[in-house]
């Protein structure tokens, strides 16, 4: 079976939806599946996507992303159509979902990926699932039981494929260990205010490390909010033992991890958080905000790691209660650990994609993708906006003065 998927790519890319990728091509691939990637870079350059599939030997075609939504389509086709998958996935690229309708004429299954409890994945549900019948999906994987419960509740759910597969990730044979020293936080993430929330988090952090003796706090990533949690460290922090680690490469944040003991995620919303999972997998103690998706399937208050109500005073009596208490984070510790081993591991994931993907009825006759002379979407979604811009429909009288040119430039 052959399967393409579609990704974005940039210098310093961060993020779940990236680092599963990466582990999930080669398994795939190992597995006896034919996959490429096509790729759209944001800034003009590859990113560590690119790297890893190259050095894994996996195949891939990438472009700018282009300015206008046809443009990407047009080139997606133009694509597909060189070496026509049985399945295609468009992952979170918006001109790979508004291709559905030529992509599944040409008996190509679509199968889409919702990574997170969020407006931009509603609306792919909203215009992919319950939208026209002509841009349905063939089929969803959701990462989480929540996003699970909220497609059910779609009136199309019968007339789709749905699974759930949790992110996987890998477990080291070492784990965190602490003497009851310094307890050490950590962040890791993307640096972005939306849904994020790092000047808030890097705040939270500045008054943990002076309220609370013996604690020291790292946060590692990058984003596009960065320069807002240098200037809170620099005027904050300052001779706080507080500081901003960097973008640490996906295959070296285990070794940073197995050195921290506590991992902060204080977001407004989440999928299925992949940095929290590496985390409990080295035996990190995860303190979360309450959240629907992802962390209530990762954290039992008390028993695998701590639930927090707010960004203050609960987050801060949750560190306190840990720093001043190590039976409890060996406990906490332990448990956490074991519950990724039964639950979470990369191997148990991406065994139930290869299940997935051998259960669907592919088909074995595809035909030629034909590119359209005209692109009918629908309208922009204002959630999918930032990667939906449509070229400008010319007026009557833009045409006719554009077809003068035209017939002008053959004359002369």
């Amino acid at each position: 079976m052959k399967i393409t998927f579609c990704a974005y790519d940039k210098p310093g890319s961060v993020g779940g939806p990236v680092t599963w990728l990466m582990h999930l091509l080669p398994s795939l691939q190992e597995a006896g599946f034919s996959v490429n990637c096509l790729i759209f870079y944001h800034v003009g350059s590859s990113g560590p996507l690119t790297t890893h599939l190259l050095k894994n030997k996996i195949p891939f075609k990438g472009t700018q992303f282009n300015y206008y939504t046809e443009e990407n389509i047009s080139w997606l086709l133009g694509q597909l159509q060189s070496d026509i998958p049985h399945v295609f996935v468009p992952n979170l690229v918006v001109p790979a979902y508004l291709a559905t309708p030529w992509i599944k004429k040409a008996g190509i299954k679509m199968i889409g990926i919702s990574h997170s409890d969020d407006p931009f994945y509603h609306a792919i549900q909203k215009e992919f699932i319950d939208g026209k019948t002509s841009f349905r999906l063939d089929g969803m994987v959701v990462v989480s039981k929540e996003l699970e419960q909220q497609l059910k509740q779609s009136p199309n759910k019968e007339k789709i494929v749905l699974e759930r597969i949790p992110y996987g990730v890998i477990i080291p044979e070492q784990k965190s260990m602490w003497s009851g020293d310094a307890l050490k936080v950590v962040y890791v993430g993307r640096l972005s205010e939306e849904q994020k929330r790092i000047s808030e988090v890097t705040k939270s952090f500045c008054k943990m490390v002076t309220s609370i003796n013996g604690v020291e706090a790292i946060i590692y990533g990058d984003g596009p909010d960065k320069k807002n949690v240098e200037e809170i460290l620099n005027a904050d922090g300052k001779d706080l033992p507080i500081s901003l680690g960097g973008n640490i490469p996906s295959e070296e944040i285990q070794k940073k991890l197995l050195d921290s003991h506590v991992i902060v995620l204080l977001s407004d919303y989440e999928g299925l958080p992949i940095s929290i999972l590496e985390a409990m997998a080295c035996g990190v103690v995860p303190v979360c905000l309450d959240m629907k998706s992802g962390i209530s399937e990762q954290i039992k208050n008390g028993v695998t790691g701590y639930i927090v109500k707010d960004r203050n005073h609960d987050f801060f009596k949750a560190i306190s209660s840990i720093k001043h208490n190590y039976k409890q984070w060996d406990f906490l510790s332990n448990n956490a650990r074991k519950l990724i081993e039964d639950n979470f591991s990369q191997a148990r994931c991406h065994k139930a994609y290869a299940d997935f993907f051998n259960g669907l009825k592919v088909s074995s006759l595809l035909q030629e993708i034909k590119m359209p002379k005209k692109f009918e979407l629908p309208p922009v979604n204002p959630y999918l906006a930032r990667a939906d811009r449509r070229k400008p429909k010319l007026s009557l009288i833009e045409k006719i003065k554009f077809k003068a040119r035209a017939i002008k430039q053959k004359i002369f």
